[in-house]
Formats: structure tokens, sequence, C-alpha cells
């Protein structure tokens, strides 16, 4: 689940390294376009590796509003971040299968995908090698489970909590994390608008 993305400060919103802005296509499924940018892939001879990862909002309802579970976890410097559960595709899982088991593993809760939201791509360099990472992002709707971080195979992530989407715009760390959540939000309104989908039946114990 480990991003090197840094946190907004709130008064100064920095780029990840090397970062590009979230790409946001609405009618992607499965197909993420991303864009590489010679320079960063030039501006150093370590060798460049490719990282994809997957993850996203997993919903359920609380009361008459929407809630999402997000992850609190230490970042390099040991301050607390509160981001979207996330984390590397194994083995020949597509990136909605990663987000599924990803999900379930850093916040205990079972989702289903109703649709791509986005993706987020930067460079950030190691001791060795210049990494590339692809970050793709879901809109879920939680079917079972409980909150729980015990099911965290990398012991990441330090705390778990459903969130009302009124307050993920502050609770979130990262800029772009918090621009995915406002767009899943709108979707879920027009969703119970235009009662086109079944909203998320699955209701948590708070």
């Amino acid at each position: 689940m480990s991003t090197n993305e840094r946190p907004d400060d709130r008064l100064t919103v920095p780029a990840p390294p090397g970062g590009h802005p979230l790409r946001i296509d609405p009618n992607a499924r499965r197909h993420f376009p991303v864009y590489h940018s010679p320079h960063h892939a030039q501006s150093s001879d370590l060798p460049v590796v490719e990282e994809t990862s997957a993850g996203g909002l997993v919903v359920a309802i609380m009361g008459t509003s929407f809630h999402a579970a997000v992850i609190a976890r230490r970042n390099r410097a040991g301050r607390l971040e509160w981001c979207l559960p996330k984390g590397h595709l194994e083995g020949v899982e597509t990136a909605e299968e990663a987000a599924v088991r990803e999900i379930h593993e850093e916040t205990g809760i079972m989702g289903v995908v109703r649709r791509a939201l986005g993706s987020i791509d930067y460079w950030f360099t190691g001791d060795d090698r210049r990494v590339h990472k692809v970050v793709h992002h879901y809109l879920l709707d939680a079917v079972g489970g409980f909150l729980t971080v015990e099911g965290d195979p990398d012991s990441e992530a330090e705390d778990v909590e459903w969130v009302s989407f009124a307050d993920l715009q502050t609770r979130l760390s990262y800029p772009n994390e918090r621009r995915l959540a406002a767009m899943a939000h709108e979707i879920l309104l027009k969703r119970r608008l235009n009662d086109s989908r079944p909203l998320p039946r699955f209701r948590p114990h708070r």
C-alpha cells in the first residue's frame, strides 16, 4: 500500500516527486492510459522500474450519508497519514482484483467494484533505481466484513475508520486522493438521484 506521495500541509500543496496530475477517465473500466515523461526517464543513469498498485474507496451507508473506509499509516518521517487503502498487484491478478484484495486486507471490508475512478502516477528515486509508479483507483460498494487492520500482511496500516464523505476533504492527507473522493461522492449522489443502480446495502455498525 505504500506510496511516496507527500501529504500537503494545507498551506502549500506539493506534487508527488516528479509526479503528474490526477488523470480521470470517467468511462474507463480496465484500461488506463499512462503518461510517460521522457524527461524523468532520462534524468538519471539509474535503471527505471515500473510499479503498479490498485485500491480506492469502499463505500457504505450510515444513516443517510455515505462513508468510506480509510486507513492511517506512518510515513518515512514518522508522521501519521490518513489515506486510501491500496497495494501492489500480485501474480496475474487484474487491477480490479488487486483493489478488492488490498482493501479487504487493509480495512477488513469486502467490496464489489462498481467503476474505475482514475489513475495517479509519479516518479521517485531509490538508492539503485528510479521508479515510475501507477496507482489505479476504483469505487467499490461494501458488501461485508468489519473494520480491522489485523489482515494487513505488511502491518503498515495502524488504524482504520469509516469517514463520512463530508469529512474526507479534511481527513485525507493527499490532494489527489481528496479529488478522487470528491468525484466519487458526486457519482454516488447521482446514483441516489437517478436510482440507476442499487445503492450500497451493507450498513455496518459504527
